[in-house]
C-alpha cells in the first residue's frame, strides 16, 4: 500500500498572555508549542511529521483528522489546519546517521589508532565500495 504523500490535521493553538503559543493535536494526541504563530506553525508542522512517520513505521493505524468545524474550542483557542508534506520527512529519516558497533583485532585497531584512521569513514568507503554505490 502506498504511503500518503501528505497528511492535514487540525491543531488547536491555545493563546495564553506572557506564554508560548500551546499546540495541541486532538486527533494524535500530541503537543507542542511556538513563541509566535509562525514558530509555533513551524513547530506543529514538524511535530505532525514525527507523529505520521512514527506510526508508519510502527504499522500503527492512520487515525482519520476530525473536520475543522467540529474541533471543540475554548475562547482563548483556535483550530488551524496544519500539513506536512511526508516524502521529506521520510528522506531525512533515511539520511540520518546510526551508530554501529564492529568488532577488530586488537592490533588492528591500535594500528588504525597510532594512524589517526577515522573509523566511520573507512567503514563508509568500504560498504560503498562493496556494494558498487
Amino acid at each position: 500500500m502506498k504511503k500518503p504523500e501528505r497528511y492535514t490535521y487540525p491543531a488547536v493553538f491555545t493563546y495564553e498572555p506572557e506564554q508560548e503559543i500551546a499546540v495541541v493535536f486532538p486527533d494524535l494526541d500530541v503537543a507542542t508549542s511556538g513563541q509566535n504563530d509562525a514558530d509555533a506553525l513551524k513547530s506543529a508542522r514538524e511535530l505532525l511529521g514525527i507523529a505520521m512517520f512514527g506510526l508508519e513505521e510502527d504499522g500503527e493505524p492512520i487515525p482519520e483528522p476530525t473536520p475543522l468545524p467540529e474541533v471543540a474550542l475554548e475562547p482563548d483557542e483556535r483550530a488551524v489546519l496544519v500539513d506536512v508534506y511526508m516524502p521529506s520527512v521520510r528522506m531525512a529519516q533515511v539520511n540520518r546517521t546510526v551508530s554501529r558497533t564492529v568488532t577488530l583485532p586488537a592490533w588492528l585497531n591500535a594500528k588504525a589508532l597510532e594512524r589517526g584512521v577515522n573509523f566511520s569513514q573507512v567503514l563508509q568507503e568500504a560498504l560503498r565500495s562493496r556494494m558498487g554505490v
